[in-house]
């Protein structure tokens, strides 16, 4: 039987859970079990590849490409965007369990991390929902795409290519995306959702503070050159760091510094001790 006061099979029970309001509710529980120290680190239960984290029915998942576009103008555009927003969220919750499941070497403080980032999204995620529900739609009424968990199984077999190529890339571009899309969502007078978005800009710079912090780490304790060791995975991976405009200022408050942004020269990332 397992102990039950083991954190990982409960991460992954969190994981693998179908049910949204389950998923959401078991992710706070985690975290607070782990921050009152009810919960431990006693398993060591195999860790594998993961093709689908738990997620209802709908939405219908479809390939980048066949994702429709819609004028923001109309309800179902209008919608079609926060539904959009909302999956992203859905499935960084899931990207952020399978970090602190999956890479059960790291220290005490990444799991910390990385279960906050969890119960973050999964807040994040729960009022994108409520905004969909206020426009009269529910997440699932429009398709989807998977691109951010099939980089999560790309990287899942070591934790430095995740922290190189998810925060720091796919996480990222929604710092650079979102005041875009704040402007659009101003222009049609969805002011509840603008500043709904302030708050998960301002969270989801300290997720990708987050994520800079552990690959320098990472890169420092196997001995590697961050910017040496980022362009390798960017080029073996086929990534692209940046698409389109740059928030800098968000960018700059999540540890990139303004060589990095300029130049791609600089990826020394140093930690705000609070």
């Amino acid at each position: 039987m397992p102990n039950p006061t083991d954190i990982y099979p409960l991460i992954h029970a969190a994981l693998m859970a179908e049910n949204i309001d389950i998923k959401l509710a078991e992710v706070a529980r985690i975290r607070t079990g782990w921050q009152d120290g009810v919960l431990h680190r006693i398993g060591d239960d195999a860790v594998y590849s993961i093709d689908f984290p738990g997620r209802p029915p709908k939405p219908e998942l479809v390939p980048p490409m066949q994702v429709p576009r819609r004028r923001l103008g109309s309800c179902e555009g209008h919608a079609a965007l926060v539904h959009a927003i909302a999956h992203i969220e859905f499935n960084a919750v899931n990207l952020a369990l399978d970090a602190a499941w999956r890479f059960r070497e790291q220290p005490d403080a990444y799991l910390s991390d990385w279960l906050q980032v969890a119960a973050e999204e999964a807040r994040h995620f729960a009022l994108l929902r409520g905004r969909l529900q206020a426009l009269g739609f529910e997440y699932g009424d429009f398709v989807a795409h998977n691109g951010l968990w099939e980089m999560a199984r790309k990287t899942d077999h070591d934790a430095l290519t995740r922290m190189a190529l998810v925060p720091r890339i796919l996480e990222a571009r929604g710092l650079d995306a979102l005041p875009g899309i704040q402007q659009r969502l101003a222009q049609i007078g969805d002011n509840d959702t603008v500043e709904l978005l302030d708050l998960i800009l301002r969270e989801e710079v300290g997720h990708v503070r987050i994520g800079n912090y552990w690959f320098t780490w990472l890169c420092d304790a196997q001995g590697r050159e961050p910017l040496a060791t980022f362009r390798e995975l960017v080029a073996q991976y086929g990534a692209r760091p940046f698409t389109g405009p740059i928030n800098r200022a968000g960018r700059r408050e999540a540890g990139f510094s303004e060589l990095e942004l300029s130049l791609l020269e600089d990826f020394a990332v140093v930690r705000d001790p609070a």
